[in-house]
């Protein structure tokens, strides 16, 4: 038996010797591809072994495919295989460098099975232990703002992030930060629509049975406080008229009744649940500081008063408080950098696997898991910061809990969210006896890519300026509503499809109208051009092309519009702007005037029509939370050397988060729990 085996063994490895010394010396190319498109490798091989690979063409984000793109092409050589393990977090991108690789390899001789036949696995090593005052489990806003603020109280701190890269969800958000800015209101008028939002606020009666707050009667203080805040504006405002010379308005009390109204919702069981009216008040309240402090660590702020952009309203935010905001790698990067000057050590591709305690129960450290198996244990003699994000990467997950959606959410619904946002740190805190709070609530974001489920390829804009319509070119939906009325309205359209028009170049346009977009304006980073050229969106320099256009695919649908249809949509639009008033849907600020005579007589410019699709995007609910970030148990009791910040938690958004609050939500609590987390010793 052992001379068969002995056989055997000795056969393979001869054809295995046979297939390499097919190879033939050269250098190939192969392609494939990745999550934003093609990527492709040259291979060099030389005497039957590669002996290098470089990618020659990647469209993937460098901030989270770069250790990929360092990594996997020098292991491929390393081991001679094109079988490895993918990086953490970035597996599509690591998957196409491996395609690419192999396809460059058949080329040049080698066989499948050969490659399979060295297939590398990383093994673990040896058990790890570190000792610290504070661990702070996830590596993006929320995490790093707790990283820093611990370690400003003179703790020792250590972040670990399960990824390959720092940032997480904090990297693929849209840049929009909510805050209450009496000062940057100065340079805006109300609009007449605005006004008469204010208005009915005015109107509005503690008995309303819409409002609920017989069950929520914490919140009538807020409602009343509001509308005098409203009376006192007008007062200080006698004379001026909205649309001309009065100046804009908010106030704490504007936002915390939209996180109310904007979060209470029915779940499928009757159930009504709302925000905590505690959490929404720190929220509002310390929402500009933070903006402030992240502009102090050199983070570009540009919306406060005589910085040079105005505020204006992201998607599903009901009032243009958004402030413009400096997003992805600069701001990751000046996170980071801050938090390592303050003597944070950083762990990546380190994921928390279970919460330690001490003999009376309180939190004192983490048991975790490198990416190669590698068991690592860290004692946190203050505590642990759970800031892992949520779950909306886990559809599985998310459709397990829902207590929403219903049939409207599968576990293949897509989604906007990096890859390791699997709700870890929820499932931890849970083990350890932690409440959670509206885990049955997730958000969808209703303008995503109908092909990836990204907030990418597409156009965004000022809410006030959207124009959404269905396949037919009719619109279907106030487009400034809150972002779970937007989806469930887009859902019951075919294949949950629709269309954004849109004919500005930024935030604002002149006099308020929208004369054209040009090819090259960059929408969201990206240039029309590329949009179109990639298939993402029509374009045409006027109606007839527009609507020529739209029958060719683009987004994954082809709706044909009519340029009839869509005159008509635009020219019904453009009176409701003039007359700020929306009788069919009741659209609340009313901008984004097309322009179409100036428009269609200037080739120059155009419009776009944007295919659009709602994904999963946030979690509402999470592990509850006190106001000083600790993590509770149920019984309503802190848990001892836990804290928790950002998406992990629950209780601040209710049903529906409100565009613009994420931001601001992650460096207020994150801050916050990251202090108190540093003071415990």
């Amino acid at each position: 038996m052992k001379k068969i085996v002995s056989f055997l063994g000795c056969t393979a490895a001869a054809l295995l010797l046979a297939s390499c010394s097919k190879a033939k010396s050269g250098t190939y190319t192969g392609s494939s591809v990745g999550m934003q498109g093609k990527v492709s490798v040259e291979l060099t091989v030389e005497k039957g072994k590669i002996t290098n690979v470089s990618v020659t063409e990647c469209h993937e984000t460098p901030s989270i495919a770069g250790v990929a793109l360092e990594r996997i092409p020098k292991q491929i050589v390393e081991h001679q295989t094109t079988y490895l393990d993918a990086v953490t977090g970035a597996t599509l991108a690591s998957g196409a460098i491996m395609r690419a690789a192999e396809n460059a390899a058949v080329q040049a001789g080698f066989t499948k099975e050969a490659l399979k036949k060295k297939a590398y696995k990383a093994k673990p090593g040896k058990d790890e232990n570190y000792t610290t005052d504070v661990l702070v489990v996830g590596g993006g806003g929320a995490g790093l703002s707790a990283a820093i603020s611990a370690a400003q109280q003179g703790a020792r701190v250590i972040l670990i992030e399960k990824s390959s890269f720092l940032g997480g969800n904090t990297m693929m958000a849209g840049g929009a930060f909510n805050a209450v800015d009496t000062e940057a209101q100065t340079e805006t008028v109300l609009s007449v629509a605005q006004k008469h939002t204010l208005d009915s606020y005015l109107s509005l009666s503690e008995t309303d049975p819409s409002l609920h707050l017989d069950l929520f009667p914490e919140w009538k203080s807020v409602l009343i406080s509001l509308q005098q805040s409203i009376r006192d504006f007008y007062a200080a405002n006698e004379g001026r008229t909205a649309g001309k010379d009065m100046r804009g308005y908010d106030s704490i009390e504007l936002h915390m009744w939209h996180i109310y109204t904007g979060g209470l919702r029915q779940m499928n069981d009757g159930r009504w649940i709302s925000s905590d009216i505690k959490l929404a008040r720190t929220l509002a309240e310390n929402a500009l500081d933070s903006y402030d402090w992240t502009g102090s660590l050199g983070v570009k702020t540009d919306s406060r008063k005589g910085a040079g952009k105005s505020l204006y309203t992201v998607l599903g935010a009901m009032w243009p408080r958004t402030h413009a905001y400096t997003n992805g790698q600069p701001l990751i990067d000046a996170l980071r950098n801050t938090a390592e000057e303050a003597g944070v050590k950083i762990y990546t591709e380190t994921a928390g696997k279970k919460l330690l305690k001490d003999a009376g129960g309180r939190i004192n450290g983490v048991e975790a898991q490198k990416s190669d198996g590698t068991k690592v244990t860290f004692h946190a003699e203050n505590g642990v910061v759970l800031a892992s994000g949520g779950y909306c990467a886990n559809p599985a997950m998310v459709k397990k809990y829902d207590e929403y959606w219903g049939t409207d959410l599968t576990d293949r619904t897509l989604t906007t969210n990096v890859g390791t946002n699997t709700g870890d740190g929820i499932l931890m805190g849970m083990e350890v006896g932690a409440d959670t709070i509206d885990l049955g609530v997730s958000q969808l974001m209703p303008s995503s890519s109908p092909v990836k489920g990204t907030m990418t390829d597409g156009i965004w804009a000022d809410a006030s300026e959207q124009l959404w319509i269905d396949g037919k070119g009719n619109r279907f939906v106030n487009e400034y509503a809150e972002r779970d009325v937007l989806a469930k309205a887009s859902l019951k359209l075919d294949n949950g499809i629709f269309y954004i028009i849109y004919a500005g170049s930024g935030m604002k346009n002149e006099d308020g109208k929208c004369r054209g977009t040009k090819l090259d304006d960059s929408l969201f980073g990206t240039s029309v051009r590329s949009m179109v050229e990639n298939g993402h969106v029509f374009y045409g320099s006027t109606l007839a092309e527009l609507a020529e256009a739209s029958n060719t695919k683009a987004g994954g649908a082809a709706p044909a519009f009519s340029e009839a249809a869509l005159r008509a949509t635009i020219e019904k639009y453009n009176a409701c702007v003039a007359k700020q008033s929306d009788p069919d849907f009741g659209k609340e600020v009313l901008a984004g005037y097309i322009d179409l005579n100036y428009i269609e007589s200037h080739p120059e410019v155009g419009i776009v029509i944007s295919p659009r699709k709602a994904s999963l995007h946030h979690t509402m609910g999470g592990l509850a939370i006190n106001g000083d970030c600790q993590v509770l148990d149920t019984n309503g009791n802190a848990i001892q050397g836990l804290w928790a910040a950002g998406e992990v938690t629950g209780g601040i958004h209710a049903g529906n988060r409100l565009g613009g609050n994420a931001i601001a939500d992650i460096f207020t609590f994150g801050r916050r729990a990251g202090k108190n987390a540093g003071l415990a010793r």
